[in-house]
């Protein structure tokens, strides 16, 4: 049995925010993730075809991956703690897992475009590799390998090593 089709409220409404999350952290600039999230959106809408809910997310991500690299220009320096942020007053501890965000934020802004994208698609949105390998056109072996580099890259820019 097919999955059941997305009406076009039911998908903004249930991957907006996603979508909006991950046009920022690749491009690092609100206005422009923004522009992403609702280009992604009148695109996805105007194609005409049925949006199953098995694979609607990946390809939202891809719509969306491919409008930044149409785009994509080196980001300035941006503080995307205060985007993604709980602005909620919390204990000591909030604040360490706070500058703890911002600085994985500052060093996955150093990461290539692609690895950045593979590697939240899977690690934060929890996409299979193979549904990564088919928005990027890439294998799923070169999905898995990117992002195994990407978390090195941060490990080593930590000083985890």
């Amino acid at each position: 049995m097919d999955p059941p089709v997305i009406t076009p409220e039911a998908l903004y409404r249930t991957y907006a925010g996603e979508v909006y999350r991950f046009a920022l952290h690749l491009c690092a600039d609100r206005s422009e993730a923004e522009d992403i999230t609702s280009e992604t959106f009148v695109r996805v809408w105007s194609a005409g075809r049925p949006l199953r809910s098995l694979t609607v997310r990946a390809y939202l991500f891809t719509v969306a991956y491919n409008l930044f690299r149409r785009r994509w220009r080196p980001p300035p320096p941006v503080d995307l703690a205060r985007e993604v942020a709980d602005d909620a007053p919390r204990a000591d501890e909030a604040t360490a897992q706070r500058a703890e965000l911002r600085a994985v934020l500052r060093r996955m802004q150093t990461l290539d475009p692609v690895d950045r994208a593979v590697l939240l698609m899977h690690a934060v949105h929890g996409i299979p590799y193979e549904e990564i390998a088919r928005a990027l056109g890439i294998s799923v072996a070169a999905a898995k390998v990117k992002t195994h580099r990407a978390r090195k890259t941060l490990a080593t820019l930590r000083g985890d090593q």
